[in-house]
Protein backbone atom coordinates (compact mmCIF):
# COMPACT_ATOMS: atom_id res chain seq x y z
CA UNK A 1 0.00 0.00 0.00
CA UNK A 2 1.51 3.26 -0.66
CA UNK A 3 -0.24 6.93 -0.82
CA UNK A 4 1.28 10.40 -2.24
CA UNK A 5 0.93 13.75 -2.31
CA UNK A 6 2.55 16.53 -3.70
CA UNK A 7 5.87 16.08 -1.44
CA UNK A 8 5.42 12.74 0.11
CA UNK A 9 5.67 9.17 -0.40
CA UNK A 10 3.44 7.40 2.52
CA UNK A 11 4.75 3.50 2.23
CA UNK A 12 5.55 0.50 4.50
CA UNK A 13 8.47 1.25 6.24
CA UNK A 14 11.54 -1.05 5.08
CA UNK A 15 14.60 -2.56 6.93
CA UNK A 16 16.81 0.05 4.80
CA UNK A 17 15.00 3.13 5.92
CA UNK A 18 17.02 2.24 9.60
CA UNK A 19 19.81 4.98 9.05
CA UNK A 20 17.21 7.72 8.17
CA UNK A 21 15.13 6.75 11.39
CA UNK A 22 18.08 7.02 13.47
CA UNK A 23 18.69 10.09 11.99
CA UNK A 24 15.65 12.00 12.74
CA UNK A 25 14.76 9.22 15.90
CA UNK A 26 17.79 9.53 18.12
CA UNK A 27 16.77 13.40 18.24
CA UNK A 28 15.47 14.12 22.29
CA UNK A 29 12.90 16.88 21.03
CA UNK A 30 11.27 13.78 18.92
CA UNK A 31 10.34 10.59 20.77
CA UNK A 32 9.58 11.55 24.38
CA UNK A 33 7.04 14.46 23.13
CA UNK A 34 5.19 11.49 21.59
CA UNK A 35 6.07 9.35 24.57
CA UNK A 36 9.14 7.06 23.23
CA UNK A 37 12.86 7.37 23.89
CA UNK A 38 15.37 8.32 21.74
CA UNK A 39 16.90 5.93 19.93
CA UNK A 40 20.32 4.62 20.56
CA UNK A 41 21.64 3.81 17.41
CA UNK A 42 20.92 2.67 13.86
CA UNK A 43 20.57 -1.33 14.83
CA UNK A 44 18.04 0.29 17.42
CA UNK A 45 16.07 1.23 14.59
CA UNK A 46 16.09 -1.78 12.31
CA UNK A 47 14.74 -3.66 15.23
CA UNK A 48 11.84 -0.99 15.97
CA UNK A 49 11.36 -1.14 12.29
CA UNK A 50 10.52 -4.67 12.38
CA UNK A 51 8.97 -4.90 15.16
CA UNK A 52 7.38 -1.93 15.87
CA UNK A 53 6.86 0.36 12.51
CA UNK A 54 6.13 -2.96 10.67
CA UNK A 55 2.50 -3.27 11.93
CA UNK A 56 -0.04 -3.01 9.20
CA UNK A 57 -1.40 0.58 8.37
CA UNK A 58 1.89 2.34 9.50
CA UNK A 59 3.94 4.01 7.06
CA UNK A 60 6.84 5.51 6.48
CA UNK A 61 6.59 9.27 5.54
CA UNK A 62 9.11 9.75 2.53
CA UNK A 63 10.55 12.66 1.19
CA UNK A 64 9.73 12.96 -2.78
CA UNK A 65 12.85 14.93 -3.55
CA UNK A 66 14.71 12.68 -1.68
CA UNK A 67 13.64 8.95 -1.59
CA UNK A 68 14.47 9.42 2.13
CA UNK A 69 12.11 8.41 5.36
CA UNK A 70 11.71 11.93 7.46
CA UNK A 71 9.14 10.69 9.44
CA UNK A 72 6.33 8.00 10.18
CA UNK A 73 2.16 8.13 10.44
CA UNK A 74 -0.10 5.41 11.40
CA UNK A 75 -3.59 4.36 11.50
CA UNK A 76 -4.82 2.23 15.50
CA UNK A 77 -7.86 0.18 15.31
CA UNK A 78 -7.52 -1.43 18.37
CA UNK A 79 -8.55 0.57 21.92
CA UNK A 80 -6.13 0.16 24.91
CA UNK A 81 -5.06 2.05 27.65
CA UNK A 82 -2.78 3.81 25.52
CA UNK A 83 -5.31 4.97 22.97
CA UNK A 84 -8.78 7.06 23.43
CA UNK A 85 -11.26 4.28 25.47
CA UNK A 86 -14.26 6.88 23.68
CA UNK A 87 -13.16 5.19 20.04
CA UNK A 88 -15.76 2.32 18.03
CA UNK A 89 -14.88 0.28 15.51
CA UNK A 90 -16.41 2.00 12.90
CA UNK A 91 -13.67 5.13 14.04
CA UNK A 92 -9.76 5.12 14.53
CA UNK A 93 -6.87 6.86 15.71
CA UNK A 94 -3.89 8.09 14.05
CA UNK A 95 -0.14 9.08 15.46
CA UNK A 96 2.34 10.75 13.83
CA UNK A 97 6.12 12.96 13.76
CA UNK A 98 8.35 14.15 11.79
CA UNK A 99 12.55 15.42 12.07
CA UNK A 100 12.88 18.15 13.02
CA UNK A 101 14.20 19.86 10.17
CA UNK A 102 11.22 19.29 8.68
CA UNK A 103 9.29 21.46 10.97
CA UNK A 104 7.00 24.33 9.55
CA UNK A 105 7.06 23.23 6.38
CA UNK A 106 3.30 21.81 6.08
CA UNK A 107 4.65 18.44 5.50
CA UNK A 108 3.49 16.68 8.54
CA UNK A 109 -0.60 18.27 7.52
CA UNK A 110 -0.06 17.08 4.03
CA UNK A 111 0.26 13.65 5.12
CA UNK A 112 -2.01 13.75 7.68
CA UNK A 113 -4.82 15.04 4.90
CA UNK A 114 -3.70 12.17 2.65
CA UNK A 115 -4.53 9.62 5.25
CA UNK A 116 -7.58 11.12 6.08
CA UNK A 117 -8.82 10.94 3.03
CA UNK A 118 -7.65 7.26 2.66
CA UNK A 119 -9.64 6.48 6.32
CA UNK A 120 -12.47 8.20 5.43
CA UNK A 121 -13.15 7.48 1.30
CA UNK A 122 -11.48 3.62 1.58
CA UNK A 123 -11.55 2.01 5.13
CA UNK A 124 -15.04 3.98 5.56
CA UNK A 125 -14.60 5.41 9.22
CA UNK A 126 -17.11 7.61 10.73
CA UNK A 127 -14.15 9.58 12.62
CA UNK A 128 -10.57 9.78 13.56
CA UNK A 129 -9.32 10.47 16.88
CA UNK A 130 -5.88 11.91 17.24
CA UNK A 131 -3.69 13.14 21.13
CA UNK A 132 -1.03 15.14 21.89
CA UNK A 133 0.30 15.14 25.56
CA UNK A 134 0.02 18.26 27.28
CA UNK A 135 2.87 20.96 26.16
CA UNK A 136 2.59 19.31 22.90
CA UNK A 137 2.15 22.78 21.02
CA UNK A 138 3.58 21.32 17.59
CA UNK A 139 1.64 18.37 17.26
CA UNK A 140 -1.89 20.37 18.67
CA UNK A 141 -1.41 23.13 15.94
CA UNK A 142 -0.93 20.28 12.85
CA UNK A 143 -4.64 18.64 14.47
CA UNK A 144 -5.74 21.93 14.30
CA UNK A 145 -4.84 23.12 11.00
CA UNK A 146 -6.07 19.30 9.58
CA UNK A 147 -9.72 19.81 10.77
CA UNK A 148 -9.48 18.19 14.07
CA UNK A 149 -11.47 20.35 17.75
CA UNK A 150 -10.74 19.11 21.57
CA UNK A 151 -12.72 16.14 22.20
CA UNK A 152 -11.51 15.67 26.13
CA UNK A 153 -8.20 15.42 28.24
CA UNK A 154 -7.18 12.08 30.35
CA UNK A 155 -5.16 12.71 33.44
CA UNK A 156 -2.51 10.06 34.61
CA UNK A 157 -1.78 7.92 31.40
CA UNK A 158 0.47 5.59 31.21
CA UNK A 159 3.30 6.19 28.80
CA UNK A 160 4.82 2.46 29.20
CA UNK A 161 7.63 3.21 27.19
CA UNK A 162 8.70 6.40 29.15
CA UNK A 163 7.58 4.51 32.63
CA UNK A 164 5.63 7.67 33.53
CA UNK A 165 2.28 9.14 33.20
CA UNK A 166 1.17 12.18 31.88
CA UNK A 167 -2.03 14.49 30.60
CA UNK A 168 -3.23 13.45 27.26
CA UNK A 169 -5.12 15.99 25.22
CA UNK A 170 -7.72 14.00 22.60
CA UNK A 171 -9.24 15.74 19.53
CA UNK A 172 -11.48 14.20 16.51
CA UNK A 173 -12.49 14.44 13.36
CA UNK A 174 -15.92 13.34 11.86
CA UNK A 175 -16.43 12.30 8.25
CA UNK A 176 -19.27 14.90 7.97
CA UNK A 177 -16.48 17.51 9.12
CA UNK A 178 -13.96 16.21 6.60
CA UNK A 179 -16.23 16.22 3.66
CA UNK A 180 -17.59 19.30 5.01
CA UNK A 181 -13.83 20.80 5.44
CA UNK A 182 -12.71 19.16 1.87
CA UNK A 183 -16.07 20.92 0.29
CA UNK A 184 -15.10 24.39 1.64
CA UNK A 185 -11.13 23.85 0.48
CA UNK A 186 -12.44 23.63 -3.02
CA UNK A 187 -14.73 26.08 -3.32
CA UNK A 188 -12.17 28.61 -1.92
CA UNK A 189 -9.61 26.47 -4.56
CA UNK A 190 -12.27 27.65 -7.22
CA UNK A 191 -12.42 30.75 -6.16
CA UNK A 192 -8.32 31.35 -6.15
CA UNK A 193 -8.38 30.24 -9.63
CA UNK A 194 -10.88 32.56 -11.14
CA UNK A 195 -9.56 35.51 -9.16
CA UNK A 196 -6.17 34.97 -11.04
Amino acid sequence: MKLQTNRLILRPWQESDAESLYKYAQNPNIGPMAGWPPHTSIENSRKIITTVLSTPETYAVVLKETGEAIGSIGIMTVRSEIHSARMTDSECEIGFWIGEPFWGKGLIPEAVNELLRYIFEDLRKTAVWCGYFDGNKKSKRAQEKCGFTYSHTEYNKLVPLMNEFRIEHFTKLTLEKWRSKKHENSVNASKSTIGQ
